[in-house]
């Protein structure tokens, strides 16, 4: 069945890069189409009518023409426009930060709707205020859980016994956790407190309602992003760039 040449679809923009003159190249997160590219034609011209509606962070209506090598992009209109994370700046490096993972993790032209739903809901959630370390760590753990790197929280990944409440280990090598006797043969493993063990089990199964009710010291919250940072660090096997502006706001805050 051919595609028809011209379709529509709702889309989060998650990343811009210049072509030409006065075009861009945009990546765009859909529901039912996964990560699509398309360009943007004359969207850098300061009288260009789509440009606001195409901005990063931004949830909109795309309509789009089917093309050769990419599809261009024939009109947009803003269901979402999420100011808060724009006119915030350290809001907008947490929601750079999700947008850049999303890109990351996500493969072309591959439907994942819970994908959408989550970056969706966490601009929203980011929008209004509360804990952003705690929702960071919540989007991280349900991301891994819908793009196949889910960490085992619950056993032992090397000898499969229940874990008991004392300080266990995590090993992004091995994909989760260990128990004090099989951290041995792990070098590149950190040990995690029962209390951490804990946060994370709870972001990781419960509902973000539920999750966000969660009370998290600094302490404990510096510890969950070392995990969280380390394993993500290893699955993508290098540093997510927005972190360094991420950490910078968050120590010019302190």
């Amino acid at each position: 069945m051919t595609k028809p040449r011209n379709y529509q679809t709702e889309a989060i923009i998650i990343k811009k890069t210049k072509l030409g003159e006065a075009d861009r190249i945009l990546t765009l997160y859909t529901p039912h189409l996964g990560k699509i590219q398309a360009v943007a034609k004359g969207v850098r011209r300061p009288r260009s009518k789509m440009s606001g509606h195409l901005e990063l962070l931004t949830h909109s209506l795309v309509s789009l023409a089917r093309g050769r090598n990419l599809d261009t992009i024939t009109g947009s209109q803003t269901i979402n426009s999420f100011l808060p994370l724009k006119s915030d700046l350290e809001l907008s490096s947490y929601a750079l930060y999700a947008i850049e993972l999303v890109n990351q993790f996500a493969a072309d032209d591959v439907e994942d709707y819970p994908v959408f739903q989550l970056l969706l809901e966490t601009m929203k959630n980011l929008s209004q205020g509360g804990d952003k370390e705690l929702l960071l760590r919540y989007f991280e753990l349900h991301l891994l859980n819908e793009v196949g790197y889910r960490p085992q929280l619950e056993q032992c990944v090397s000898c499969h016994s229940p874990l008991k409440e004392v300080t266990n280990a995590f090993s992004p090598g091995a994909g989760g956790m260990l128990c004090p006797a099989c951290r041995q043969s792990q070098p590149f493993s950190h040990p995690l407190s029962p209390e951490a063990l804990k946060a994370l089990r709870s972001l990781q199964n419960d509902d973000y309602s539920a999750a966000s009710k969660l009370k998290i010291d600094q302490k404990l919250a510096q510890h969950l992003e070392m995990v969280m940072r380390n394993y993500l660090r290893y699955l993508l096997e290098r540093e997510v760039k927005s972190v360094a502006w991420l950490d910078s706001l968050k120590a010019q805050g302190r």
